[in-house]
């Protein structure tokens, strides 16, 4: 990609450039904003360096310049005054900034804000050359700084590469240092730095002593919060030329006794040649330098130029399909709390197969519909479950995904998302069918890095990696993408899973926790395309990197109870970018003060579900299910119908001899009945015995096989009658107009890669209300004596 780099004059945004050159991208322009007085040194800022920013501007024309047309030191003056230097091979963008307005972490569109002259600075490089397509920056931790760079991007179609992002920032300093990061502190603000003393001296001779820093008060040894800022004297990046420094002043802005703040004022330098034996071997192209015949700086005077702002165009829906007699638009809701899910298909229609947008903007109407009758928005959605019938068509689905869900509707953050092809054109549910976990707070934290960085995967769109909300930790579904270059890694299908656990181990970690000792549950999707020689590599690799995670855990500080996960593994026909796996965790993000513990799951209540169906507690039941359970505060529950247990469920309750057998791919409707009825009995049994009640349940799913050769209007039909029946007997649940569970079609499903060939599988997700978690807790207390 060509790319416009973000220069500030320090380490970061040079490194992030040589980063982006490493990964064969070329940096074609440099942006930088000035303050709008040019006989300030510096002003304060929460985006921007401007201490001694002019000088790497500087010496980035004499390096970009062909032989004999760089400017002299005193055209850096001329530079300050904003006067047109002397032509260079890479155009330089500068603009002047004013104020910052917008206070909040999360940003949206400001006028007069400083980020807005970001915009209008990147606009025009924009205009200028079209052919850019990404912007570097220096962000290593900033939420602040990388929201706003990804907002103007957002804005302007432009992707953000951040490869400095989350990265260790004592590994990260060593590592600049190592490849040629020559850089002087020109800023100080933090305990234990003084301005007579540290001013003016280069990061490498000071590295052991900011790691000391570090120890001692807890400072970011990158300067990342504050502490320090930087001037680039010399990089890979010059290769004509490094800059020196004569003469300089320092200038005190605060002499506070604790962490006094002062900053470096050159008044004499020179520019010292390189020889060429000194510049790096192996980058061409001017180490990544474009070459191209332009003008070398270009004014940005945000006075003369209007905000061209891109507005994301809605469609206008309140005259479309959802009200069509021709869509036979079905819904489910599972939940009773606080958290709730729906999901909508549709089903029976010829018509719904003909059009991949059409289908999936009724089903996302009718979901808007439902949320709006509840008082709810599309900021109240947690996650988002999005299928549909034919991968090739993933471009479109987002096309019309993005005109119903946006930042824009959702304040405090996109829902998190997974996205499967499902057989569902030959179940007849047309082409898209889509589930929401809904809550009925704002109380939900997300995680929505769309940068491009080595850290983990970015969603360049409306949907995030992760999704907190009343601790359980909703992951978006994750690919075995390699993040610096979003490519799915090489190796087949073991490799990528291997590492879609470690991009979840790195959104994990943001949240305090890991998918080895706080995950719940594990959902592993499969694509059919995987041979079965591979398929047997993929429990063990799962099983060898959590293990692994768990060992390393062990010898962290974080000595809370590590959670018994349970999986499920489910066959579909395709995943995004043709990948082989995708996983989907749910964590358990307990607080420090809080700990997990899946052992005293054991612990069961005198209140045992009640017999239905003709079923009554049996000793081979406890083989048919995995679960996973926090005393009192959630309980996730498996349920694998084999064809074995299947064949026994039918027999038992209908007095058959076994060996007369059932033909799991053509199940009669009465037997299929006698299966529902035994999965409802069971989930109950482990639901009473662990003390939550179907009120708690906020997650439902049935995943049936398409060769059941069984509609999925009968299958459902079947399941509705027998919760009825069960509901009437017990009073234990309370039935609505709309299904209380999802029926999912798959390809297959079951407990391991090897075996997805479950007749019918159930997964059960439930949670209390934390009012409700004291008085669950001294029912415990009260058993236990």
């Amino acid at each position: 990609m060509k790319v416009v780099g973000l220069v500030s004059g320090g380490k970061d945004s040079c490194y992030a450039m040589m980063k982006c050159i490493d990964y064969g991208h070329e940096i074609v322009a440099l942006a930088n904003l000035l303050p709008a007085d040019d006989s300030l040194d510096e002003l304060d800022s929460y985006m921007y360096q401007t201490v001694a920013t002019f000088y790497l501007i500087f010496v980035f024309l004499y390096n970009c310049a062909p032989e004999g047309g760089a400017p002299d030191s005193c055209q850096l003056c001329k530079l300050h005054g904003s006067a047109v230097i002397p032509k260079t091979n890479t155009r330089i963008y500068k603009a002047s900034r004013l104020s910052w307005k917008h206070h909040k972490l999360s940003y949206s569109m400001t006028p007069g804000d400083e980020v807005e002259d970001l915009f209008i600075l990147l606009n025009e490089v924009k205009r200028q050359m079209p052919s850019i397509s990404a912007v570097s920056s220096g962000a290593i931790a900033s939420d602040y700084q990388r929201l706003r760079v990804e907002n103007v991007c957002s804005r302007l179609g432009l992707i953000s590469l951040a490869y400095l992002w989350k990265q260790d920032q004592s590994l990260l300093l060593q590592e600049m240092i190592r490849k040629g990061i020559v850089a002087i502190i020109v800023k100080v603000a933090a305990i234990g730095l003084n301005p007579r003393k540290h001013l003016g001296k280069e990061i490498a001779h000071l590295e052991s002593y900011l790691h000391k820093l570090k120890e001692l008060y807890g400072i970011n040894v990158c300067g990342e919060g504050g502490e320090y800022e930087t001037l680039t004297l010399d990089c890979p990046l010059f290769t004509n030329a490094c800059l020196v420094l004569d003469e300089f002043d320092i200038v005190l802005h605060s002499s506070d006794s604790i962490a006094p703040v002062g900053i470096l004022h050159p008044l004499a330098f020179h520019l010292e040649s390189k020889p060429a034996a000194e510049t790096v071997s192996d980058i061409d192209r001017s180490n990544g330098l474009l070459l191209e015949n332009m003008d070398s700086v270009c004014e940005v005077l945000g006075d003369c130029l209007q905000i061209c702002e891109v507005e994301c165009q809605s469609v206008d829906q309140s005259c479309d399909t959802a009200e069509n007699k021709e869509h036979k638009v079905h819904i489910s809701k599972t939940g009773m709390n606080s958290t709730v899910s729906i999901s909508c298909w549709l089903q029976d229609s010829c018509k719904t197969s003909a059009d991949l947008q059409e289908d999936l903007r009724v089903v996302l109407m009718k979901i808007e519909s439902q949320l709006a009758e509840s008082g709810f928005s599309w900021e109240n959605v947690l996650y988002v479950h999005l299928y549909i019938a034919d991968m090739c068509e993933f471009a479109k689905a987002n096309e019309t995904y993005v005109t119903f869900i946006t930042q824009e509707k959702c304040q405090f953050g996109v829902p998190s998302r997974s996205t499967i092809e499902l057989p569902l054109l030959q179940t007849g549910l047309g082409r898209a069918y889509v589930e929401v976990l809904v809550a009925n707070d704002q109380s939900k934290r997300v995680l929505h890095v769309q940068s491009i960085s080595s850290w983990a995967p970015s969603c360049i769109g409306p949907y995030s990696q992760a999704t907190l909300h009343k601790q359980i930790l909703h992951m978006a579904g994750q690919l075995g993408l390699d993040p610096p270059t979003m490519l799915l890694c090489s190796g087949g299908p073991a490799a990528e899973l291997e590492q879609a656990l470690q991009n979840s181990e790195a959104v994990a970690k943001c949240f305090n926790c890991s998918i080895s000792t706080s995950a719940i549950l594990f959902v592993i999707y499969c694509s059919a395309c995987i041979p079965l020689s591979e398929g047997i590599t993929i429990p063990h690799t799962l099983e060898t990197f959590l293990k692994q995670m768990k060992l390393l855990h062990s010898c962290s500080q974080n000595k809370s109870e590590v959670l018994d996960s349970i999986f499920l593994y489910v066959l579909v026909p395709d995943l995004p970018k043709r990948a082989s796996i995708e996983i989907k965790p749910i964590l358990y993000a307990v607080d420090d003060t809080e700990t997990c513990t899946g052992s005293v799951a054991q612990v069961l209540s005198s209140k045992t579900g009640q017999s239905f169906g003709g079923f009554g507690h049996e000793p081979w039941h406890d083989f048919c299910f995995q679960k996973c359970v926090v005393p009192g505060k959630l309980c996730a529950v498996i349920l694998s119908i084999t064809d074995e247990l299947s064949v026994k469920i039918c027999s038992e309750c209908t007095g058959a001899n076994p060996a007369d057998g059932v033909c799991p791919n053509s199940l009669t409707e009465r037997q299929m009945d006698k299966i529902a009825k035994f999965c409802i009995f069971l989930t109950d049994r482990i639901l009473s015995e662990n003390h939550f009640s179907w009120d708690d349940v906020m997650n439902f799913r049935f995943y049936y096989p398409s060769c059941l050769l069984m509609s999925h209007e009968s299958l459902s039909r079947i399941f509705t009658v027998v919760f009825k029946e069960f509901g009437e007997m017990t009073k234990r649940i309370q039935i609505s107009k709309e299904p209380i569970f999802t029926l999912v079609p798959v390809l297959g499903a079951g407990r391991s890669a090897t075996s997805m060939v479950d007749v019918i599988t159930c997964e059960l997700f439930a949670q209390k209300n934390p009012s409700q978690i004291c008085e669950t807790e001294e029912d415990f207390s009260s058993e236990r004596i």
